[in-house]
C-alpha cells in the first residue's frame, strides 16, 4: 500500500505536465480569446473600431479550431466593426464567405446566421451606393443590390413567419430602401448624404476614385447593424 501511494505521488508531476501541454493549453487559449473579445467589444462600444478590428482578429487567432460557434460570432462582430472603419470591401467579402459557411453548418446558431445575412445585405447595399457613385455600369452594381434585396426579403419573410412584427417591418423598410437605391437616378443619389460606411472606401474595382458630390453635413452614424435608412439617406 505504501509503495502504491509513493507511486501515485511520483506520477503527479507527470500528470500535471501532461495537462499543461494538452488540455491546459486549450484552456489557456480560450481564456486569452475571452479576454481579447471583452476588450474588442469595449473598443467597439467606444467607437474605436481600428482597435476593435485588431482585437477581434487576435481573439480569432487564439480560438481553437473546434470552437466553430464562437468563431462565427467573432467573425461577424469583426465584419460589423470593419463596416464602421472604412473597410467596406473587406467586410463585404468576409461576410459572404461567413454566410456561405454557416448556411452549410447545421449546428450554426440561427441568430448568427440571420445576423450574417442582415449585415451582408447592408454591406451590399452600401457597396451598390459606392459603385454607383464611382460611375460603374449597371451590369456591375445591379447584381449587388439584387442580392441585398433578396437577403432583406428572406429576413422579412422569416420574421413574419415567427410572428416578430417589429423585425418584419424593419426588414421590409430595408427592402424598400434597396429597391429605391436601384431605381434612383444618379443625380438624385449624388445629392444625398453619403453613408459613413462608404466614406474612405473603394469598391475594389478601381485603383482610384474622386470624392463624389455630396452634402457636407451628416448625421452621426447609427452603427453598421442598423442597415440603410428607409429614406435612402444612409446611416
Amino acid at each position: 500500500m505504501r509503495a502504491f501511494l509513493i507511486l501515485c505521488w511520483l506520477t503527479v508531476p507527470f500528470l500535471a505536465w501532461a495537462y499543461h501541454v494538452g488540455p491546459g493549453q486549450e484552456r489557456l487559449k480560450l481564456d486569452e480569446a475571452s479576454q481579447l473579445l471583452t476588450q474588442a467589444k469595449a473598443a467597439a462600444t467606444s467607437e474605436d473600431f481600428v482597435s476593435a478590428n485588431a482585437l477581434y482578429s487576435q481573439a480569432l487567432s487564439k480560438l481553437p479550431e473546434e470552437q466553430k460557434s464562437e468563431s462565427y460570432s467573432i467573425r461577424l462582430a469583426l465584419a460589423k466593426s470593419q463596416l464602421d472603419s472604412d473597410q467596406l470591401p473587406e467586410a463585404r467579402a468576409a461576410l459572404e464567405t461567413l454566410l456561405s459557411e454557416i448556411e452549410k453548418d447545421p449546428k450554426a446558431e440561427p441568430q448568427v446566421v440571420d445576423g450574417a445575412r442582415e449585415t451582408l445585405a447592408n454591406a451590399q447595399y452600401y457597396m451598390t451606393w459606392l459603385m454607383r457613385l464611382e460611375g460603374k455600369p449597371t451590369e456591375d452594381w445591379e447584381p449587388e443590390i439584387e442580392s441585398s434585396r433578396q437577403h432583406y426579403r428572406l429576413l422579412a419573410e422569416k420574421a413574419e413567419d415567427s410572428g416578430d412584427a417589429k423585425s418584419a417591418e424593419t426588414r421590409k423598410q430595408d427592402l424598400e430602401a434597396a429597391i429605391r437605391l436601384a431605381r434612383m437616378e444618379l443625380s438624385e443619389l449624388q445629392a444625398l448624404k453619403i453613408p459613413s460606411q462608404c466614406k474612405g472606401c473603394c469598391s475594389g474595382q478601381c485603383k482610384k476614385i474622386g470624392k463624389p458630390t455630396t452634402r457636407k453635413s451628416e448625421k452621426k452614424n447609427g452603427g453598421a447593424n442598423e442597415g440603410p435608412l428607409p429614406d435612402g439617406s444612409g446611416s
